[in-house]
């Protein structure tokens, strides 16, 4: 839903005084809450915990003065200190527990729903305290009838004792348990005027900010404007990085929005270009290499071949001589030896440097990959056993047939499996996968050879790059040069000591 700018200012100023209106709410609720946790505390709690002070300090004085009739030996003396006992602490006693009583009714007719359940537990506490007393008095009534001897009226007052010591302990706890709550409630009432306190600030902050918002909003009126027009004047000089970045439903920002989708047209086409004129620039490159590389091959080839068979003439002749001592044929066959193999290795770099300048243009037929794969496989099987190369093959069964020219790719496969029996070197484990992934046919040798860096990795497909000694670093040029040929793609993933995985793509038949 579009807006227009009066409109959102109108909004934005709603938002503030509403937000100041919850502020204000908001504080009202936090005092009256306050005010029922003050009320809970000093109208209620205290009074009761005052009672129940009483309580234990009347029960004190009740333990100490029947000790002193137990201790007491006159039995006159005793039986005034029992009567003036059963005069003073009955009474008190009786309307302690009263008052506390009504306190706690009092206090359950305004305590908050969470406090229901404990000023419960507290009249039931006192309920029960009442009870016990009343059992208390006939107990002691019990041991102070006349009629008995001193030795059972002790045995009685020892009960009476016990029994006053239960009491005690249990006021003492009800006295303890409302401290606590006390201590509770104050603590909880002191965090709750601390958060309301910071929400309260928040809140008041947060309406600030939407008021200075708003203030922006109105002060942005002509902005866009502005930067509209400079993001314009970066794009006419072929800045196409630039982003107006206008946010909004109105008509500047959806002309922004326009101008920015149009810089990232023109910056993406402008990418392909610069792509394709970089892959232009390669092939043109390589075909240089290639006419000069193929005129060099020619040019040494033929007298290649001159020198091999003059070598050979020249062995068989040594062959035939006569020499005054074994030690000089056997040097002079050593060296027409040497001279055989380096023209040998001369010829084999010109037939690669002839392979890479005509490359012929596949002859695509649809074909079972698997099959090339285990054929190209089982041909370098021995040379892979020599090098203690543990080769392992997970074809899927159910492989989609290629488009690909056989013999083209039976070298592309060859090379590979050869550069990782090369990388492996003192003998590893080589697995080759063949599946179909969005669409294409893909085929993987992963080698657990001590892989190779990042900067190495982006210059393997480079011609005449190679990290082996004595390589002329055109099989991986020529491989990817065959396989892009076939409408498809090679990847290398590697790190050091990780080893190295060849990926290859092709088009399904």
């Amino acid at each position: 839903m579009r807006l227009s700018l009066a409109t959102r200012i109108f909004v934005g100023y709603a938002v503030v005084l509403v937000t100041f209106g919850a502020v204000s709410i908001y504080s009202v609720l936090e005092m009256r809450r306050s005010q029922e946790e003050i009320r809970l505390v000093s109208e209620g709690y205290l009074h009761l915990s005052q009672d129940t002070a009483a309580l234990v300090t009347f029960q004190q004085n009740r333990e100490k003065d029947t000790r002193r009739q137990l201790d007491e030996k006159s039995p006159e003396t005793k039986r005034e200190l029992v009567r003036l006992s059963r005069l003073y602490f009955p009474p008190l006693i009786t309307e302690r527990l009263a008052s506390a009583k009504d306190s706690a009714r009092a206090i359950e007719a305004f305590a908050p729903p969470g406090e229901q359940a404990f000023v419960r537990e507290i009249s039931a506490k006192l309920d029960d305290l009442t009870e016990r007393y009343q059992q208390y008095e006939g107990i002691l009534e019990h041991a102070l009838v006349p009629e008995i001897d001193e030795a059972t009226r002790a045995q009685r007052l020892q009960v009476v004792v016990k029994t006053e010591g239960s009491l005690g302990r249990e006021i003492r706890m009800l006295q303890a348990k409302l401290e606590s709550r006390i201590r509770e409630r104050v603590e909880l009432a002191d965090v709750r005027a601390r958060q309301s306190g910071i929400a309260i600030v928040a809140f008041s902050l947060f309406a600030i900010a939407v008021g200075l918002a708003v203030m922006a909003i109105a002060a942005r009126t002509l902005r866009p404007i502005r930067t509209l027009t400079l993001g314009v004047s970066r794009i006419a000089r072929g800045d196409y990085t630039a982003k107006i970045g206008l946010t909004g439903e109105d008509e500047i920002s959806v002309l922004g929005r326009e101008f920015d989708a149009m810089a990232r047209s023109l910056a993406e086409r402008e990418a392909q270009l610069r792509e394709k004129q970089e892959a232009l620039l390669r092939a043109e490159q390589l075909a240089a290499v290639g006419r000069i590389s193929a005129q060099v091959a020619h040019e040494v080839r033929n007298p290649l071949s001159s020198i091999g068979l003059n070598v050979e003439l020249l062995e068989e002749a040594l062959g035939r001589a006569n020499f005054e001592e074994p030690r000089e044929a056997e040097e002079a066959k050593e060296i027409v030896g040497s001279l055989n193999r380096e023209v040998d290795r001369l010829t084999e770099i010109t037939e690669e440097y002839l392979r890479m300048a005509r490359v012929p243009r596949p002859q695509l037929e649809p074909e079972d990959l698997n099959g090339v794969v285990s054929s190209v496989v089982e041909f370098a099987r021995h040379e892979l056993e020599r090098a203690r190369v543990e080769i392992s093959l997970e074809l899927s069964p159910d492989l989609p047939r290629a488009l690909v020219d056989e013999g083209q790719l039976r070298q592309v496969f060859l090379n590979l499996l050869r550069n990782s029996r090369e990388a492996m070197g003192a003998g590893g484990r080589l697995t080759v996968r063949s599946g179909a992934v969005n669409g294409k046919v893909e085929v993987t040798f992963q080698d657990s050879g001590h892989g190779m860096t990042g900067e190495v990795r982006e210059r393997i497909f480079e011609p005449f790059f190679s990290t082996k000694e004595g390589g002329t670093g055109l099989g991986l040029a020529v491989s990817r040069q065959i396989v892009q040929a076939h409408g498809g793609s090679i990847e290398c993933h590697s790190a050091p000591g990780s080893g190295t995985t060849f990926v290859i793509r092709l088009p399904r038949a």
